[in-house]
Protein backbone atom coordinates (compact mmCIF):
# COMPACT_ATOMS: atom_id res chain seq x y z
CA UNK A 1 0.00 0.00 0.00
CA UNK A 2 2.95 2.34 0.61
CA UNK A 3 3.87 1.89 -3.06
CA UNK A 4 0.42 3.14 -4.06
CA UNK A 5 0.73 6.29 -1.98
CA UNK A 6 4.18 6.94 -3.45
CA UNK A 7 2.92 6.51 -7.02
CA UNK A 8 -0.10 8.72 -6.46
CA UNK A 9 2.09 11.33 -4.78
CA UNK A 10 4.32 11.48 -7.86
CA UNK A 11 1.34 11.89 -10.18
CA UNK A 12 -0.27 14.54 -7.99
CA UNK A 13 3.02 16.43 -7.68
CA UNK A 14 3.40 16.41 -11.45
CA UNK A 15 -0.16 17.64 -11.97
CA UNK A 16 0.28 20.33 -9.31
CA UNK A 17 3.49 21.61 -10.88
CA UNK A 18 1.77 21.91 -14.25
CA UNK A 19 -1.13 23.88 -12.74
CA UNK A 20 1.18 26.21 -10.81
CA UNK A 21 3.26 26.89 -13.91
CA UNK A 22 0.19 27.47 -16.02
CA UNK A 23 -1.36 29.88 -13.50
CA UNK A 24 1.90 31.78 -13.25
CA UNK A 25 2.35 32.40 -16.95
CA UNK A 26 -0.98 31.89 -18.72
CA UNK A 27 -2.46 35.26 -17.72
CA UNK A 28 0.45 37.39 -18.91
CA UNK A 29 -0.13 39.09 -22.26
CA UNK A 30 3.55 39.56 -23.16
CA UNK A 31 6.20 37.11 -24.33
CA UNK A 32 3.73 34.39 -25.21
CA UNK A 33 6.43 32.32 -26.94
CA UNK A 34 8.58 32.51 -23.82
CA UNK A 35 5.65 31.38 -21.68
CA UNK A 36 4.92 28.41 -23.92
CA UNK A 37 8.59 27.40 -23.85
CA UNK A 38 8.67 27.60 -20.05
CA UNK A 39 5.56 25.45 -19.74
CA UNK A 40 6.98 22.97 -22.24
CA UNK A 41 10.20 22.68 -20.25
CA UNK A 42 8.26 22.03 -17.06
CA UNK A 43 6.17 19.36 -18.77
CA UNK A 44 9.27 17.63 -20.14
CA UNK A 45 10.91 17.72 -16.74
CA UNK A 46 7.83 16.09 -15.21
CA UNK A 47 7.67 13.19 -17.66
CA UNK A 48 9.99 10.96 -15.55
CA UNK A 49 7.84 11.61 -12.46
CA UNK A 50 4.64 10.82 -14.33
CA UNK A 51 6.17 7.71 -15.91
CA UNK A 52 7.41 6.46 -12.55
CA UNK A 53 4.02 6.98 -10.92
CA UNK A 54 2.23 5.20 -13.78
CA UNK A 55 4.72 2.33 -13.64
CA UNK A 56 4.13 1.77 -9.94
CA UNK A 57 0.37 1.88 -10.41
CA UNK A 58 0.27 -0.52 -13.35
CA UNK A 59 2.27 -3.08 -11.34
CA UNK A 60 0.44 -2.64 -8.03
CA UNK A 61 -1.03 -5.89 -6.77
CA UNK A 62 -3.64 -4.36 -4.51
CA UNK A 63 -4.79 -1.16 -6.25
CA UNK A 64 -6.50 -0.15 -9.46
CA UNK A 65 -8.64 2.83 -10.40
CA UNK A 66 -11.78 0.84 -11.31
CA UNK A 67 -13.42 -2.32 -10.08
CA UNK A 68 -12.23 -4.94 -7.60
CA UNK A 69 -8.69 -6.28 -7.45
CA UNK A 70 -7.85 -9.39 -5.41
CA UNK A 71 -4.24 -10.22 -4.48
CA UNK A 72 -5.28 -12.25 -1.43
CA UNK A 73 -8.60 -13.08 0.22
CA UNK A 74 -9.38 -12.15 3.80
CA UNK A 75 -10.91 -15.33 5.16
CA UNK A 76 -11.33 -17.38 8.31
CA UNK A 77 -10.97 -20.55 6.29
CA UNK A 78 -7.58 -22.29 6.46
CA UNK A 79 -7.18 -22.51 2.71
CA UNK A 80 -5.11 -21.18 -0.18
CA UNK A 81 -5.61 -21.12 -3.95
CA UNK A 82 -2.93 -22.70 -6.10
CA UNK A 83 -3.02 -21.15 -9.58
CA UNK A 84 -1.13 -21.71 -12.83
CA UNK A 85 -0.63 -19.13 -15.59
CA UNK A 86 -0.24 -19.67 -19.34
CA UNK A 87 -0.73 -22.72 -21.51
CA UNK A 88 -2.02 -25.29 -21.67
CA UNK A 89 1.06 -26.78 -23.29
CA UNK A 90 3.14 -29.93 -23.06
CA UNK A 91 2.18 -33.07 -21.16
CA UNK A 92 -0.98 -31.83 -19.47
CA UNK A 93 -2.22 -35.36 -18.72
CA UNK A 94 0.88 -36.19 -16.66
CA UNK A 95 0.50 -33.06 -14.54
CA UNK A 96 -3.21 -33.70 -14.06
CA UNK A 97 -2.32 -37.16 -12.77
CA UNK A 98 0.02 -35.51 -10.26
CA UNK A 99 -2.75 -33.20 -9.05
CA UNK A 100 -5.17 -36.12 -8.84
CA UNK A 101 -2.69 -38.11 -6.75
CA UNK A 102 -2.26 -35.12 -4.45
CA UNK A 103 -6.02 -34.65 -4.23
CA UNK A 104 -6.03 -30.91 -4.95
CA UNK A 105 -8.19 -28.70 -7.12
CA UNK A 106 -6.54 -25.69 -8.71
CA UNK A 107 -7.21 -22.78 -11.08
CA UNK A 108 -5.58 -22.65 -14.52
CA UNK A 109 -5.40 -19.14 -16.04
CA UNK A 110 -5.04 -20.07 -19.70
CA UNK A 111 -4.09 -18.14 -22.83
CA UNK A 112 -6.61 -18.23 -25.65
CA UNK A 113 -3.93 -18.89 -28.27
CA UNK A 114 -2.59 -21.93 -26.44
CA UNK A 115 -6.10 -23.11 -25.67
CA UNK A 116 -7.11 -22.99 -29.34
CA UNK A 117 -4.15 -25.21 -30.21
CA UNK A 118 -4.75 -27.55 -27.28
CA UNK A 119 -8.51 -27.78 -26.87
CA UNK A 120 -8.50 -31.45 -25.82
CA UNK A 121 -5.97 -30.96 -22.99
CA UNK A 122 -8.12 -28.06 -21.79
CA UNK A 123 -11.16 -30.33 -21.80
CA UNK A 124 -9.15 -32.79 -19.72
CA UNK A 125 -8.45 -30.01 -17.18
CA UNK A 126 -12.18 -29.28 -17.00
CA UNK A 127 -13.08 -32.98 -16.72
CA UNK A 128 -10.64 -33.33 -13.82
CA UNK A 129 -12.62 -30.71 -11.87
CA UNK A 130 -10.20 -27.81 -12.00
CA UNK A 131 -11.19 -24.19 -12.52
CA UNK A 132 -10.37 -22.32 -15.72
CA UNK A 133 -9.51 -18.62 -15.72
CA UNK A 134 -8.81 -16.13 -18.50
CA UNK A 135 -5.23 -14.89 -19.00
CA UNK A 136 -5.91 -13.08 -22.32
CA UNK A 137 -5.64 -14.45 -25.84
CA UNK A 138 -2.11 -13.40 -26.85
CA UNK A 139 -0.50 -12.65 -23.47
CA UNK A 140 0.39 -9.09 -24.44
CA UNK A 141 0.67 -6.32 -21.87
CA UNK A 142 -2.78 -4.74 -21.70
CA UNK A 143 -1.75 -1.16 -21.02
CA UNK A 144 -2.17 1.75 -23.42
CA UNK A 145 -4.47 -0.49 -25.47
CA UNK A 146 -7.82 0.28 -27.06
CA UNK A 147 -11.03 -1.03 -25.58
CA UNK A 148 -11.54 -2.97 -28.79
CA UNK A 149 -8.25 -4.81 -28.28
CA UNK A 150 -9.05 -5.52 -24.64
CA UNK A 151 -12.54 -6.74 -25.51
CA UNK A 152 -11.17 -9.08 -28.17
CA UNK A 153 -8.49 -10.51 -25.87
CA UNK A 154 -10.97 -11.23 -23.07
CA UNK A 155 -14.18 -12.18 -24.85
CA UNK A 156 -12.44 -14.35 -27.44
CA UNK A 157 -10.69 -16.34 -24.72
CA UNK A 158 -13.91 -16.64 -22.71
CA UNK A 159 -15.58 -18.15 -25.78
CA UNK A 160 -12.81 -20.73 -26.16
CA UNK A 161 -13.02 -21.60 -22.48
CA UNK A 162 -16.75 -22.27 -22.90
CA UNK A 163 -16.01 -24.32 -26.02
CA UNK A 164 -13.74 -26.50 -23.88
CA UNK A 165 -16.76 -27.32 -21.71
CA UNK A 166 -16.12 -25.14 -18.69
CA UNK A 167 -19.33 -23.76 -17.19
CA UNK A 168 -18.20 -22.03 -13.99
CA UNK A 169 -17.26 -18.42 -13.31
CA UNK A 170 -14.37 -17.19 -15.45
CA UNK A 171 -11.99 -14.94 -13.54
CA UNK A 172 -9.39 -12.77 -15.25
CA UNK A 173 -5.70 -12.27 -14.50
CA UNK A 174 -3.75 -9.62 -16.50
CA UNK A 175 -0.68 -10.78 -18.42
CA UNK A 176 2.44 -9.87 -16.42
CA UNK A 177 0.07 -8.49 -13.77
CA UNK A 178 -0.06 -5.14 -15.58
CA UNK A 179 -3.13 -2.90 -15.69
CA UNK A 180 -3.73 0.82 -15.61
CA UNK A 181 -6.98 2.44 -16.79
CA UNK A 182 -8.76 0.80 -19.75
CA UNK A 183 -8.41 -2.81 -18.60
CA UNK A 184 -9.75 -2.30 -15.04
CA UNK A 185 -12.54 -0.13 -16.45
CA UNK A 186 -13.58 -2.84 -18.91
CA UNK A 187 -13.39 -5.57 -16.27
CA UNK A 188 -15.50 -3.54 -13.84
CA UNK A 189 -18.09 -2.73 -16.51
CA UNK A 190 -18.43 -6.43 -17.38
CA UNK A 191 -18.63 -7.66 -13.78
CA UNK A 192 -15.19 -9.22 -13.58
CA UNK A 193 -12.68 -9.10 -10.75
CA UNK A 194 -8.95 -8.64 -11.37
CA UNK A 195 -7.32 -11.68 -9.79
CA UNK A 196 -3.72 -11.03 -8.77
CA UNK A 197 -1.41 -12.97 -6.43
CA UNK A 198 0.47 -12.54 -3.19
CA UNK A 199 3.05 -15.28 -3.88
CA UNK A 200 4.80 -15.86 -7.22
CA UNK A 201 8.09 -17.63 -6.39
CA UNK A 202 9.13 -18.62 -9.89
CA UNK A 203 9.24 -14.98 -10.95
CA UNK A 204 12.43 -14.85 -8.85
CA UNK A 205 13.46 -18.52 -8.58
CA UNK A 206 13.62 -20.38 -11.88
CA UNK A 207 15.69 -23.53 -11.45
CA UNK A 208 15.51 -24.66 -7.83
CA UNK A 209 12.32 -26.50 -6.89
CA UNK A 210 13.33 -26.76 -3.23
CA UNK A 211 13.83 -22.99 -3.06
CA UNK A 212 10.38 -22.49 -4.60
CA UNK A 213 8.85 -24.78 -1.99
CA UNK A 214 10.67 -23.01 0.86
CA UNK A 215 9.58 -19.60 -0.45
CA UNK A 216 5.91 -20.62 -0.40
CA UNK A 217 6.02 -22.43 2.93
CA UNK A 218 7.65 -19.45 4.63
CA UNK A 219 5.15 -16.88 3.31
CA UNK A 220 1.78 -18.52 2.63
CA UNK A 221 -1.12 -17.69 4.91
CA UNK A 222 -4.86 -18.35 4.88
CA UNK A 223 -6.33 -16.65 1.80
CA UNK A 224 -3.07 -16.62 -0.19
CA UNK A 225 -3.25 -16.86 -3.97
CA UNK A 226 -0.14 -18.69 -5.19
CA UNK A 227 1.08 -18.40 -8.78
CA UNK A 228 3.30 -20.95 -10.55
CA UNK A 229 4.24 -21.18 -14.23
CA UNK A 230 4.18 -24.96 -14.51
CA UNK A 231 4.09 -24.97 -18.34
CA UNK A 232 7.29 -22.97 -18.68
CA UNK A 233 9.31 -23.62 -15.52
CA UNK A 234 10.21 -27.24 -14.80
CA UNK A 235 11.21 -26.43 -11.23
CA UNK A 236 7.68 -25.14 -10.60
CA UNK A 237 6.09 -28.41 -11.71
CA UNK A 238 8.50 -30.32 -9.50
CA UNK A 239 7.74 -28.02 -6.55
CA UNK A 240 3.99 -28.68 -6.49
CA UNK A 241 4.07 -31.90 -4.39
CA UNK A 242 6.36 -30.26 -1.82
CA UNK A 243 4.16 -27.17 -1.61
CA UNK A 244 1.04 -29.27 -1.13
CA UNK A 245 2.61 -31.52 1.51
CA UNK A 246 4.21 -28.62 3.39
CA UNK A 247 1.13 -26.42 3.53
CA UNK A 248 -1.08 -29.33 4.53
CA UNK A 249 1.23 -29.95 7.46
CA UNK A 250 0.47 -26.38 8.49
CA UNK A 251 -3.25 -27.12 8.31
CA UNK A 252 -3.94 -25.33 5.03
CA UNK A 253 -6.25 -26.81 2.42
CA UNK A 254 -6.25 -26.16 -1.34
CA UNK A 255 -9.28 -24.66 -3.10
CA UNK A 256 -10.04 -22.89 -6.36
CA UNK A 257 -10.08 -19.12 -6.66
CA UNK A 258 -13.89 -19.14 -6.74
CA UNK A 259 -14.06 -21.22 -3.56
CA UNK A 260 -11.61 -18.87 -1.86
CA UNK A 261 -13.66 -15.83 -2.89
CA UNK A 262 -16.80 -17.51 -1.54
CA UNK A 263 -15.04 -17.89 1.84
CA UNK A 264 -14.18 -14.18 2.08
CA UNK A 265 -15.07 -12.62 5.42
Amino acid sequence: MIDIFVALAFLLAAAGAVLITWNKFAGRPRNRIFQVVRIGIVLLALIPLEAYGAYRLMNARGFQFFGEIVPRVETNRSAVALTFDDGPRGNVESFLNTLDTLGVKTTFFVNGGDLARNIEPTRAIVAAGHEIGNHSRTHQRMIFRSLGFIRSEIEGTDSLIREAGYTGAIHFRPPYGKKLLALPWYLSRTGRKTIMVDLEPDSYIRRDSEAIVDHVLERAQPGSIILLHIFGVRASREAVPGIVAGLRERGLDFVTVSELLDAET
